[in-house]
This record gives C-alpha cells, structure tokens and sequence, in this order.
C-alpha cells in the first residue's frame, strides 16, 4: 500500500514538472517571437539606412528618401520580393551591395532618418521601383523605364 502512494505521489510530481517545463517553453516562445518582430522591424531599417548610404552618397536629403522609397515600393510590387532585405540583396540589383560599400561606412543620421521616413510612407518618388545616375555606365535595358522624376544626380522610374 505504500509503494502504491509513493508511486502516485512520483507520478503526480513528473506530471507538474512536466506540465511546468511545457509552459515555460511556450511563454519562452512568445517572448522571443515578440522581440523578433521588433528585431526584423529594426534590422530592416538599418539595412535600408546602410543602403541609402551607399547609393545615395552626395545626394541631398530628399534623393536619399527617393532611394529608400524605391526599396519600399519594391516589396509591395509583384515583380520584386516581398521583404526589404529580400529587395536589397537581390543579386546584381544594387553596385553598393555588390561591391561591399554598404557594409564599408556607417550609415549618417540623414541616412537613418531618410530609411525612416520612407518606411513611414513618404515617397517622393510617385511610386518608382527603379533609380539610377545617368552619369554612370547603366544597362541599356533601363533607359527603356518611363522616367518619373529627377532628384539630385538620379532619375527614378516605373
């Protein structure tokens, strides 16, 4: 009789410990799935900084929104990916991600704050998924692009 009660009481004690560790995993979960949105949110806007200081170098401020726009515009376009980081590093798709510039400096305030703003709907661009200097050696292909506007050295177009 009492190996009996010794074996329930056991029994009832892995039951707890395990109902416990089960819990604690799932709250562990939740914690670091909401601290991966913050996280991804952030990393987005870094990276998107770190481009605008890439390919936006020299430009005035409303050219860096321009490029960051087009990033932006890009992941809601059905020909393009769906994520800022998918966009920008999308093979051959921007000289400063090809050539390493985006990791070479850290991106200025004025970088940060043009990511921002673009990531919080400012698009000065009118909606272009493509920009380029035409002082620089381009894919004949892009000039086929009708040309929505000029800002500092780039064009932007649809």
């Amino acid at each position: 009789m009492f190996k009996t009660k010794k074996l329930i009481i056991l029994a009832i004690v892995l039951s707890v410990a395990v109902l416990i560790g089960f819990l604690s995993m799932n709250c562990k979960a939740q914690t670091k799935s909401e601290n991966y949105a913050v996280s991804s949110w952030e990393g987005d806007y870094t990276l998107l900084a770190r481009l605008v200081a890439g390919e936006a170098e020299g430009e005035p401020y409303l050219g860096q929104v321009g490029v960051a726009a087009v990033i932006i515009n890009r992941t809601k376009h059905p020909k393009f990916p769906t994520t800022i980081a998918d966009v920008i590093y999308q093979p051959g798709a921007f000289e400063s991600v090809s050539n390493g510039l985006i990791w070479s400096r850290y991106p200025s305030r004025n970088n940060f704050d043009a990511a921002r703003q673009a990531m919080s709907g400012w698009d000065p661009t009118y909606g272009s998924v493509f920009f380029w200097n035409p002082y620089k050696s381009v894919s004949p292909w892009i000039w086929s692009r009708s040309i929505v506007t000029r800002i500092g050295q780039h064009v932007f177009a649809k």
